[in-house]
């Protein structure tokens, strides 16, 4: 069967994934996924040789590299969709990008071990939604909702991509389940969180979620050129002006002080 490597950096993870079904149905994976803050830029190619060096296998073996497209960090995007062009380029190989919320709902379907936790092993029910919320910085989330189509054997989003304030984040219609960690971030401002059937906050973009969403996309045909390989964005601002950041800071502040003056 076809190996895919997968490259994630949207987050603060930086997260490679090398992995393929085997032909009697076991699934083989070999993954690195490490918190390195700002330097997954350094840390991603050696992650790779890493993981292709355990495999036994040369980069030009695999069928397609496929890459967290979005949304997340700007700097992240870039990172893993220019690491994945330069390897595709060289091996002459195609590319699927992949979203990266759909990849938290993706863990959550597979109960992916995820560091630092591991998800919970209780399957996600038939006909259950997936509210993926990730914190996006300045004070706003990213969120999408997803269910599992099982006549086409994959996610289907219900509606658009969002960015913006927690309480903004809309619950989906019946039963679903909450993955990533916005809830963690933003506490009792997700209010989402208060309909959610389960709540998987250690649900986080992974290469190895990627891995599978890939190998189906693969089987479709649904690959690009290196070439036409881009990020995912969701907002045009990636940055907070220094008021901006010193409001968010105060709101926060006042807020902490608001719950201490409750306890």
């Amino acid at each position: 069967m076809s190996w895919i490597l997968a490259v994630e950096t949207s987050t603060e993870w930086c997260s490679v994934a090398l992995g393929r079904a085997a032909a009697d149905g076991a699934a083989e994976c070999f993954s690195r996924h490490e918190h390195t803050g700002v330097r997954s830029s350094s840390r991603v190619l050696p992650a790779v040789g890493e993981v292709l060096a355990e495999a036994g296998i040369r980069l030009a073996d695999c069928a397609a590299i496929a890459f967290g497209a979005g949304p997340g960090s700007f700097t992240g995007l870039r990172t893993a969709c220019g690491v994945v062009q330069g390897l595709a380029f060289g091996a002459d190989l195609p590319v699927i990008p992949v979203n990266v919320l759909m990849a938290c709902a993706e863990s959550v379907r597979n109960a992916t071990p995820n560091a630092p936790g591991v998800l919970a092993t209780s399957a996600l029910p038939a006909g259950a939604a997936v509210l993926v919320a990730i914190d996006a910085r300045m004070d706003e989330a990213y969120a999408a909702t997803f269910r599992w189509d099982d006549a086409g054997n994959e996610w289907a989003m219900e509606g658009a991509m969002q960015a913006g304030a927690p309480e903004s984040i809309a619950a989906p219609e019946g039963d679903f389940w909450l993955a990533g960690n916005a809830l963690t971030v933003f506490g009792d401002r997700l209010t989402a969180a208060t309909r959610a059937a389960r709540t998987v906050p250690e649900a986080m973009p992974d290469a190895r979620a990627m891995v599978s969403i890939a190998q189906r996309a693969l089987a479709r045909g649904e690959t690009i050129a290196a070439a036409d390989a881009m990020p995912i964005y969701v907002r045009d601002k990636v940055a907070q002006t220094i008021v901006e950041r010193e409001a968010v800071a105060a709101a926060k502040a006042a807020a902490l002080a608001g719950q201490g003056a409750a306890r």
